[in-house]
């Protein structure tokens, strides 16, 4: 869905606006209704507070309608193209819908245990967290009690809404809700930018991973855009994999034969979806360093 201007939400048909918004909460028309009451709103942050407080202060079974209203992570559903376009596309950004037969198996295991215990879908912001997190806040919440769990399962819907509204509404302000992932290549041998380097992202989990970003380095040893941008970097393992010895060969460096350093990973975690993370990268033909700049 094509993104719509603030002030002309403000200025939208109750249909407009209902067409723009109703499924920013998922199944929940009531949520846009809310909205729509208190137009015009002066800033996206503006509209956010009301969604949440109409979210928050809605009756018991408003709120755990809202839960019920979401899919099965990698459901039979899911899979078989029944949910919304906006689920799907939330799942498949997080690789749910690439599971192998295994981890299928796993994930309607969890799925079934936790609807036995509370009554209501697993709901989790899957664009906030990779395939491993996703597991283990699976297995953590099991461990909850229901009234808790009804809470971070309303805290989550509201994660994902608050997303989906930034993404759908453009406004001179934005949600605090995206983080960003970038690196850089320095040739410490002559003490310059390494231009021509590809980059390789890549998510890790155990037993397997999932290339995200593929780049090269421009001439400030940087990649022409981050690796991630616009969007939570989701908590999980990830490698960053530099591909050095064409670009040391054309630099003129002494080389043994094969190359002492061609490929280079670096492999680090991320805790914080909506933090800045910068991975540089310094190296010689014989060396390399790394750090987390900002």
């Amino acid at each position: 869905m094509a993104a719509i201007d603030l002030a002309a939400l403000n200025q939208a048909t109750p249909e407009q606006f209902h067409a723009a918004l109703a499924d920013v909460v998922e199944h929940a028309p009531w949520v846009a209704d809310a909205l729509l009451a208190r137009r015009p709103f002066p800033s996206l942050r503006d509209m956010w507070s009301v969604l949440q407080r109409a979210v928050r202060e809605a009756p018991h079974e408003h709120r755990l309608a809202l839960v019920r209203g979401h899919p099965d992570l990698a459901g039979k559903p899911a899979r078989a193209g029944q949910v919304t376009a906006d689920s799907a596309a939330e799942q498949a950004g997080a690789g749910l819908d690439q599971l192998s037969a295994r981890d299928f198996a796993e994930f309607h295991r969890l799925n079934d245990a936790y609807r036995a215990r509370f009554g209501f879908p697993f709901v989790i912001c899957v664009r906030r967290h990779g395939r491993e997190s996703i597991l283990a806040e699976f297995a953590r919440r099991l461990g909850q009690e229901p009234e808790a769990e009804l809470r971070m399962a309303l805290d989550e819907v509201l994660r994902i809404a608050a997303l989906r509204l930034d993404q759908r509404v453009t406004a001179s302000d934005r949600l605090a809700v995206h983080g960003r992932l970038s690196t850089h290549v320095l040739d410490t041998r002559i003490g310059r930018p390494a231009a021509g380097v590809p980059v390789a992202l890549v998510e890790l989990w155990q037993g397997g991973e999932r290339e995200l970003a593929r780049a090269m380095t421009n001439a400030d040893g940087r990649t022409d855009r981050p690796l991630i941008a616009d969007r939570p970097v989701s908590i999980a393992r990830y490698e960053l994999r530099f591909r050095l010895a064409a670009y040391f060969a054309g630099s003129g460096a002494p080389l043994a034969a094969p190359p002492f350093l061609d490929l280079v990973p670096i492999r680090f975690a991320v805790a914080e979806p909506e933090g800045n993370y910068h991975v540089p990268l310094l190296v010689t033909p014989w060396s390399y360093a790394t750090y987390r700049g900002s």
